[in-house]
């Protein structure tokens, strides 16, 4: 019997970004995957600005924007009363402000192959093809020895059993889910009337916003039109309603094309090629249970199902693996405890419900026909905006999601959601860059200390009792860094100084903001930023975006996938240590002799 750390059934979204992760931390697992091979063409192709910060945070996000198609503008098109439709309205996609990524569309099995060739690039990680799971048993009467490996997957592969030990287990095994269905979890919730039909094809078409995103609204039906990426053949999905009572399992392909065709009156649509199509019932539903002991998590489709009209599914599921992978690969490396894992529970099982009450909203939206209004439609889009741009996830106070939060020193940053960025100028070099670029996807929890105007001697004074109590030998760093890594290599310190930068010198700020780390032992320069007109890009204004005075300054504890845990005082310092003491484990770290190390 072969015994494995983390076995993850199911190479979709969920499981290799989870996979992903666990590479990034040098933890094997065991990726098992019922098709022969990689996906060749993937169903979902919306990537929401949080996704590609996600994939900016991995170093993957240029080839993911280089390929794909941007979506920068939503156009709305109604009956006007013949017959006929016209545009009534257009607006950004992406509301300002929301993100410094856009909302992208890229077919799903680039998506997914971006991250195989990621996690291979890490630690060679692969995937086994062609096995079938057929069953999962959690011994519970081990699940409280965190060196037991209770888990018990039995799968088939060419007409041969296995068996598998697992410490961890993650069913990412989609909407079907065996492993769900083992563990005897039901899902919650319901099929709505409304039927759609979808199709990626080539259209031969008058029509004049073929290539933006729109939305038709006609007394024929409804259509969301969806340009794909590729500028040469125009390809296109339609997402289109069918009449109530329609059975998914006979629709054809000419009663999808003949609906679209009507709906478009009076412009005329052939089309050219069809790549793709397929019929479906809406159902939105939820799993009863998400894990299993902690030994066993679902993810992704396997615990929510929902329509893919806002483009949240592939997106809420890779998000699903993106926050249980780092949380086991810090738990499996021995930097965190085992109870850490139980925050993934309480932060994804409320993400689910969201998305099915979401989309029973967005759903009705589309499907309400005259008694919304035109203008009334486009509002509701507009607003619907901050959660398609996948923003507005808040998770509830845990370990690792503290109630220290004070709204008075960084009133646009809130405890429990991802880290709001704006552009600032390292010190260093004067490049100017969005500060997310230095949350890195690295396992690193980041104290981002906004020290406003360092020229102000009180300012300077908080600087240094920090730059103090984040060096000594029982301070939170050297507590919980383990004594063979570099001393950056578990919490990083990042400066953001306010004001003119060329007024300070680098002595004058404490050595823990650019340790000695890296393969040479030579001094980290790029952990320090001031909110400052740039050179060739102007001023970011963060201070102001953030919320925070750069007179008292603010200090904000943020997690390895960028979420808020932590909005203390310049002055409250000590409540760092306390925090950390929460779920890290202690080690036993050696500072290295750096006095030959020049400044």
């Amino acid at each position: 019997m072969e015994k494995v750390d983390v076995l993850i059934c199911g190479s979709g979204s969920a499981g290799l970004c989870a996979a992903t992760w666990l590479a990034k931390y040098g933890v094997r697992c065991k990726v098992l995957e019922r098709r022969d091979g990689p996906m060749k063409m993937g169903q979902a192709d919306g990537v929401q600005c949080r996704t590609v910060e996600i994939f900016e945070s991995f170093g993957i996000g240029e080839e993911l924007l280089r390929e794909a198609y941007h979506v920068l503008e939503v156009n709305f098109w109604a009956d006007n009363g013949t017959g006929a439709i016209e545009r009534t309205g257009w607006t950004a996609d992406t509301q300002p402000g929301l993100s410094h990524q856009p909302h992208v569309i890229l077919n799903q099995a680039r998506i997914n192959g971006l991250l195989i060739d990621l996690m291979q690039k890490y630690n060679d990680q692969q995937i086994d093809y062609g096995y079938n799971v057929t069953n999962v048993k959690v011994d519970s009467t081990f699940a409280e020895d965190h060196d037991a490996y209770p888990v018990k997957v039995t799968a088939e592969k060419d007409g041969k059993t296995e068996i598998f030990a697992a410490k961890y287990a993650l069913a990412c095994d989609g909407a079907h889910s065996i492993v769900r269905k083992a563990l005897g979890y039901k899902m919650i919730g319901d099929s709505s009337d409304a039927v759609w039909g979808v199709m990626d094809m080539v259209p031969r078409t008058d029509f004049p916003d073929i290539r933006k995103k729109s939305t038709i609204r006609s007394k024929s039906g409804n259509v969301l039109i969806i340009p794909r990426e590729g500028d040469s053949d125009n390809l296109t999905r339609f997402y289109i309603e069918l009449a109530p009572g329609t059975n998914p399992k006979e629709v054809t392909l000419n009663n999808l094309q003949a609906q679209a065709q009507s709906i478009f009156h009076p412009y005329k649509v052939e089309f050219v090629e069809t790549i793709w199509w397929s019929a479906y019932a809406i159902g939105q539903r939820h799993a009863d249970f998400f894990h299993k002991d902690h030994r066993v998590f679902l993810a992704g489709d396997a615990c929510h199902t929902h329509s893919p009209k806002a483009g949240q599914g592939m997106n809420v599921s890779l998000q699903d693996g993106y926050n249980i992978g780092w949380k086991l690969g810090e738990v499996l490396t021995g930097l965190a405890s085992p109870s850490l894992l139980e925050t993934y529970v309480i932060e994804r099982q409320k993400v689910a419900v969201d998305l099915i009450n979401f989309d029973r909203y967005f759903s009705n939206l589309f499907s309400s026909g005259a008694s919304t209004s035109p203008a009334e439609f486009q509002e509701g889009f507009i607003k619907s905006g901050k959660y398609t741009a996948g923003l507005t996830a808040k998770y509830e106070v845990s370990s690792i999601t503290s109630s220290l939060e004070s709204t008075n020193l960084a009133s646009n940053v809130a405890v429990g959601m991802r880290m709001p960025s704006a552009q600032v100028v390292r010190f260093c070099d004067s490049k100017p860059l969005h500060l997310m670029k230095s949350l890195k996807s690295d396992g690193r929890w980041r104290i981002m200390a906004f020290v406003g105007d360092l020229t102000v001697p009180e300012n300077h004074t908080k600087l240094n009792q920090l730059g103090e109590y984040l060096t000594v030998a029982d301070g939170p760093i050297q507590t919980f860094t383990p004594e063979d890594q570099d001393i950056d290599s578990l919490i990083e310190t990042i400066l953001i100084g306010y004001g003119n930068r060329h007024g300070i010198e680098l002595e004058q700020i404490p050595e823990c903001f650019y340790p000695v780390s890296g393969k040479y032992q030579t001094r980290d320069l790029h952990k320090i930023y001031y909110d400052d007109e740039s050179y060739n890009n102007g001023h970011g204004h963060a201070y102001e975006y953030l919320g925070i005075d750069a007179a008292q300054g603010a200090l904000i504890i943020v997690r390895p996938d960028q979420y808020v845990s932590a909005i203390i005082g310049l002055s409250d310092y000590s409540e760092i240590g306390n925090f950390f003491a929460g779920f890290l484990q202690r080690q036993t770290y050696v500072a290295k002799d750096t006095k030959d190390t020049p400044k």
